[in-house]
């Protein structure tokens, strides 16, 4: 028997192979490997579909005026997909993929978010590491309301990446909402290739234990034999911990986990469990008879969704390996896209998957054994100038740019958003070591200096503090 290859996504939009900024690839369907069941062809039209067909006749033998027979279809079609209420099933029309697939041509761009829709709105799972809308400052969670001004209200997730998308080098406005604003918030990102790199490698060599820190951004076609490679690597050099961090790692294939967690779940337990819409649960196995000779643990946050939470939850439950950071995403349905002959395209949920124990986590996500936040600077929001802000006013981008400026050691006084004496004198320090006039108002020129030294100290090791935790937890597992 051929074993599926299940695609497990966070996207919506995900067998849109670069969607919203998604690269080609990530999401491919091998043919090849399995033909999709399809319901053979029929004269007999089914009872229940027999008020369609009338409806159908009706509509196209005596409306007012001559309608498009195939247009009746795809809008049958997309009623039966909406009526699901599932923001993971998608049907695109073979215009449409061919809309798609031009759009993927070499001079488009994207921004690198992967996005979905949660109980109708539009929300960014995670950016890309060194992706645009990372540098941007977008952030998991980050709810889109608008794309160039214009509201995302009734856009499909087709529609709405179609807008991001665009001429790389050309900017788009990302209007957003995020916990603990007041009002919207407008993110300008230019548009780029996308990074492709899965698996980034290192080994932390502090207080003389080597530790073995892997970063994974995406499970694509080619991750697990990247991450192989890159561990056996790191082994040889006598590794005392591993960390692996799949942080801002919205998924892809399933297929791709599992050879990962074939190097680290024993026999013992079942690592995944698949189930379908009869209840059926299916475990899936490793071979692998010891568990590694150095401790292992996941970092997370709320940008780590699917595959992600899939190998959290197989480490966590299957061998005891502690997660550290942030509750994950909650993503926790399987996807088949299914081609329908005439180059249209149905990416339908057909499974669940459970961790070890059983659990499903949709919308609840897996929550760390450790919980760790970042300093609260990490979640300051880019800053909007449309005018200069000064002493008496009060918004949230003030209040964004003391978090940034206490983060940075200048000593706002507060970070309520009210621009007091303490707070002019703060952003007349970062003026200083600038060498820019000291004026103590925030104009552009200010704030880009402010935001860049702000992208700098978070990019720094140091400052993680949930790298820093993790490293600290493998290091006291050691004699």
């Amino acid at each position: 028997m051929v074993r599926r290859k299940w695609i497990v996504v966070a996207m919506a939009a995900s067998f849109f192979s670069g969607a919203g900024g998604m690269y080609a690839g990530l999401f491919a369907w091998d043919a090849k490997e399995e033909k999709i069941e399809q319901p053979p062809p029929s004269d007999k039209v089914p009872d229940e579909l027999t008020k369609v067909q009338t409806a159908y006749e009706m509509i196209g033998n005596q409306y007012v005026s001559k309608v498009d027979r195939s247009k009746l279809i795809e809008g049958a079609i997309d009623g039966m997909v909406a009526s699901l209420k599932d923001p993971y099933s998608v049907y695109m029309d073979a215009e449409t993929v061919k809309q798609f697939e031009e759009s993927l041509d070499s001079s488009f761009g994207g921004i690198g978010a992967e996005i979905t829709i949660e109980d109708g709105k539009l929300l960014i799972v995670a950016p890309f590491k060194d992706s645009p809308a990372e540098k941007a400052g977008l952030k998991p969670k980050d709810q889109i309301v608008s794309i160039n001004g214009q509201s995302v209200s009734g856009l499909t997730i087709f529609e709405a990446t179609k807008k991001i998308r665009g001429k790389k080098g050309t900017s788009v406005t990302i209007g957003i909402v995020r916990p603990g604003m007041t009002k919207p918030l407008d993110v300008k990102v230019t548009r780029n290739e996308i990074p492709l790199e899965t698996v980034i490698a290192k080994i932390n060599k502090k207080q003389g234990k080597p530790i073995g820190v892997i970063q994974i951004t995406s499970f694509s076609e080619d991750t697990a034999k990247e991450f192989k490679r890159e561990l056996n690597k790191l082994e040889k050099k006598s590794l005392d911990g591993l960390l692996i961090d799949v942080r801002g790692n919205p998924g892809g294939f399933l297929l791709s986990v599992e050879e990962i967690l074939k190097e680290f779940v024993t026999e013992n337990r079942p690592y995944l469990q698949i189930e379908d819409r009869n209840g059926r649960k299916l475990p899936y196995f490793s071979k692998r008879e010891k568990v590694k000779p150095y401790p292992i643990a996941v970092l997370t946050d709320q940008g780590s969704a699917s595959a992600s939470e899939i190998l959290a939850g197989a480490l966590q439950e299957a061998e005891g390996y502690k997660i550290i950071g942030e509750t994950t995403f909650g993503k926790g349905t399987v996807q088949q896209p299914v081609p329908l002959g005439d180059g249209s395209n149905l990416k339908l949920t057909t499974h669940k998957w459970l961790t070890p124990e059983g659990r499903w986590i949709h919308q609840k996500g897996i929550r760390p054994d450790i919980e760790v936040r970042q300093p609260d600077y990490f979640y300051a929001h880019p800053l909007q100038v449309e005018k200069p802000l000064k002493r008496e006013m009060n918004n949230d981008s003030i209040k964004s740019a003391q978090m940034m400026l206490e983060g940075l050691g200048y000593g706002p006084g507060r970070t309520d958003g009210y621009f007091n004496k303490a707070t002019e004198k703060a952003v007349r320090a970062l003026q200083l070591q600038a060498g820019m006039e000291q004026t103590g108002v925030i104009d552009r020129k200010t704030a880009d200096r402010l935001e860049q030294k702000w992208m700098e100290e978070m990019k720094k090791e140091k400052n993680d503090r949930q790298l820093q935790a993790a490293l600290s937890y493998l290091r006291s597992k050691q004699p």
